[in-house]
């Protein structure tokens, strides 16, 4: 029995060892918070001051931006015209879905079906914006960066996105359309640069790279790798072109040893923390209110993220269950090989006994008569 045991044991930590090796890096999400590459608000000259004129510019003075089409929805034209006025001395484009599948197929042939066949439009204007940061360099703002922190009634704000449009018109999580605060020169100054997000990870709704950056050609590299279903279309996005999409590869590349050099063609990214994102009058970005995008899918997740305390519980709770049945089955299976054991040596062991002692009265019969 207690061979027994060490068996299923070695046999259950095996099992519980190859699946926290498999979910590895997003366990290791939870502890990374990006303070060792963060940009720190007192290296960030203040809006107008003349230092920023003396900083290095390492990325284009390029802004893109994604939509379905040319015509942007009225309600976005002003967080829009916030950045082109802000900046006109910056180059500015504008991919819509038929100039990004123009871009994919003249420049990236051997990606052009995995655009095409992305069951998301969202995927696409994801991939895009790799795409074009890795080929170009400059800054890529989203039009509209979403946020779970109030309610959105139904049916209101119907527009749609390229990035969003066919998710669901079901949802209750309000978006909010990014503009700039503030020009974006001080954030010239670093080979590539994202912002960090909450709970965890970085977002891919505002981000800068000079061109061939390394991380970045490591994203558009792996995105054919992640590209699978997982039946639930927010994380389904998420996990092949969204924000978790890129905070996995971004752990990956830091534990690849390439996240160094600060100068033009160094290959660190920078992050670009909640203060200096859009928490203060002096910060770069700021926010309109927009559409929305989550579907009921979305909901689940934002729901088991504020009852993650709850599940956390339950999972424990229900592997303990599995464990204990896993036990009991495993003890019936070892306990009835047992039996049956015991049973095939007795058996031949009676009829040897009882062929042997035929025998011998035979030869003592025999005896008797000489």
């Amino acid at each position: 029995m207690r061979r027994g045991l060490v068996i299923f044991l070695v046999v259950n930590l095996l099992i519980i060892a190859f699946l926290v090796r498999s979910v590895s890096t997003l366990l290791s999400l939870l502890i990374e918070d990006g303070a060792n590459d963060a940009i720190h608000r007192a290296e960030l000259p203040a809006p107008n001051s003349p230092l920023i004129d003396g900083r290095s510019q390492l990325i284009p003075r390029i802004i893109h931006q994604t939509y379905v089409n040319d015509s942007v929805p009225g309600q976005w034209r002003e967080a829009q015209r916030s950045c082109i006025d802000l900046h006109e001395d910056y180059e500015y484009k504008l991919w819509t879905d038929e100039k990004s599948h123009t871009f994919i197929a003249t420049e990236y042939p051997w990606f052009l079906d995995t655009f095409a066949n992305y069951t998301q439009p969202i995927q696409r204007a994801d991939a895009i914006r790799y795409f074009v940061l890795a080929h170009f360099g400059g800054i890529y703002l989203d039009l509209d960066d979403v946020s779970d922190k109030a309610p959105l009634p139904r049916n209101s704000h119907r527009e749609p996105r390229l990035a969003r449009s066919k998710l669901s018109a079901a949802a209750t999580d309000i978006s909010f359309i990014q503009g700039c605060n503030r020009r974006l020169d001080p954030l010239l100054s670093y080979p590539a640069w994202v912002r960090k997000t909450a709970p965890t990870g970085i977002s891919n709704d505002a981000m800068g790279a000079t061109p061939q950056h390394p991380f970045f050609l490591r994203v558009i590299d792996s995105l054919m790798e992640y590209n699978k279903n997982w039946h639930l279309p927010y994380i389904t996005v998420m996990y092949s072109t969204g924000p978790l999409f890129l905070s996995v590869i971004w752990k990956e590349y830091m534990a690849s040893g390439d996240n160094i050099g600060d100068d033009l063609g160094g290959g660190r990214v920078r992050i670009l923390m909640q203060e200096e994102y859009n928490r203060h009058a002096w910060s770069f970005f700021s926010h309109h209110v927009g559409s929305s995008w989550h579907g009921n899918d979305a909901k689940l997740i934002f729901w088991m993220g504020r009852h993650w305390l709850m599940l956390t519980a339950t999972g424990f709770l229900a592997a303990g269950v599995v464990g204990a049945g896993l036990w009991w089955v495993y003890g019936r299976v070892l306990l009835l090989g047992q039996m049956r054991g015991r049973a095939g040596p007795r058996c031949g062991l009676r009829l040897w006994r009882r062929a042997s002692y035929q025998k011998k009265d035979y030869e003592l019969v025999e005896r008797h008569e000489v």
